[in-house]
């Protein structure tokens, strides 16, 4: 995503504070943007290490600068889908660490 003007892209202000504040805190060298992801609201971030290796975040159904994030996994049956609504941005730099490193 080096190369990526994240204010060009068609998402919400929300992720693109989101994706900004983690390409300052970590890079983002390690991992990919999913651009196929359509929904205006929703972003897909990819670990290149494992391209099964996933966070979707989203901002549909949650309250006012909240995210939402599934965490994928590479087998499916550990992907933890719906268990974090409505996080700050802090939590989900959090989770997002976890999750990825």
């Amino acid at each position: 995503m080096n190369s990526l003007n994240v204010w060009a892209i068609d998402k919400d202000i929300p992720l693109k504070v989101l994706l900004i504040e983690w390409e300052h805190r970590y890079g983002m060298e390690k991992f990919a943007l999913n651009l196929h992801e359509q929904h205006f609201q929703a972003i897909e971030l990819i670990a290149a290490h494992n391209g099964k290796l996933r966070a979707y975040i989203y901002t549909f159904a949650q309250s006012s600068e909240r995210y939402g994030i599934d965490l994928k996994y590479p087998l499916a049956e550990n992907n933890r889908l719906g268990e974090n609504e409505n996080q700050t941005l802090e939590q989900v730099m959090t989770i997002l660490q976890t999750h990825f490193f």
